[in-house]
């Protein structure tokens, strides 16, 4: 599937793999829209992406989500790829107190999210003669990080769904791809994790959107680059060698190591 002349929508588009993304597909001559929740963010990409369409939407909130539908239907009618990328990661500790929705919250976005959009544009997809439908879960869908228990629920569930997805609309025009990134060098990468990933080193971003293109114009069903193909295979064949070696990795590391 090539991935020129397209209109492609990119939820979570403002910043990091969504905006890198966004970047390399408009120009390789896409039409490309983006969400995101921030006003600001949202003129910032336009402003650094010439050509960009963004919209503030948030795809938690199932009334966004429609009004988003009624905006793409009117003004980007031939929209044939959908990427759900929009998405959360916390560090929770489960034994300290927290509200129970607030718990929750990635699974409204990471899960629920992607679920909903493609049960809303499902139908404006199915009217174009090659659609894409890409979800992106991570490596840690595979094994676990403990440190961020929620997100990695979340990404597994989105890859289950993933597959049943694909299976259900295999005989239709539209193709299901998931894309499971390593940890990635972007905010939501370092962010609440800075402890726990000293001295880690993620894929630079630019890498990752140019293989999850080349993966979709390879024809792939599950594209896993770097780590998160070991990931893959190790919860074939070591899972739980490999689960004891993120449950070091999510042990804040000492000061000055």
């Amino acid at each position: 599937m090539k991935m020129t002349g397209r209109t492609i929508l990119i939820t979570g588009g403002t910043s990091g793999i969504g905006l890198e993304l966004a970047q390399q597909l408009i120009a390789r001559g896409n039409t490309v829209i983006v969400t995101g929740r921030n006003p600001d963010r949202i003129e910032a990409a336009q402003q650094a992406i010439p050509g960009l369409h963004a919209i503030q939407s948030d795809v938690s909130d199932p009334a966004n989500i429609q009004s988003l539908y009624k905006t793409i239907y009117d003004q980007f009618p031939t929209l044939d790829t959908l990427v759900n990328n929009a998405g959360a990661m916390r560090n929770i500790v489960l034994d300290r107190h927290h509200p129970l929705t607030d718990l929750t919250a990635e699974i409204d976005g990471n899960l629920k999210g992607p679920i909903w959009m493609v049960q809303a544009f499902l139908p404006l997809l199915l009217k174009q003669t090659n659609s894409l439908i890409v979800n992106v879960s991570s490596g840690l869908a595979f094994i676990p990080f403990p440190a961020a228990p929620i997100y990695s629920a979340s990404k597994s569930a989105l890859h289950a769904y993933t597959q049943c997805l694909r299976a259900q609309l295999a005989d239709t025009s539209v193709s299901v791809v998931e894309l499971a990134p390593p940890g990635t060098e972007t905010p939501l990468f370092r962010g609440e994790f800075a402890e726990e990933m000293k001295g880690e080193k993620g894929m630079n971003v630019s890498v990752l959107a140019k293989r999850a293109i080349a993966g979709i114009e390879a024809g792939k069903s599950e594209i896993r680059p770097g780590v998160s193909n070991v990931l893959k295979i190790a919860s074939r064949v070591a899972p739980h060698f490999m689960f004891r070696q993120m449950v070091k990795l999510g042990r804040p590391k000492p000061t000055g190591v």
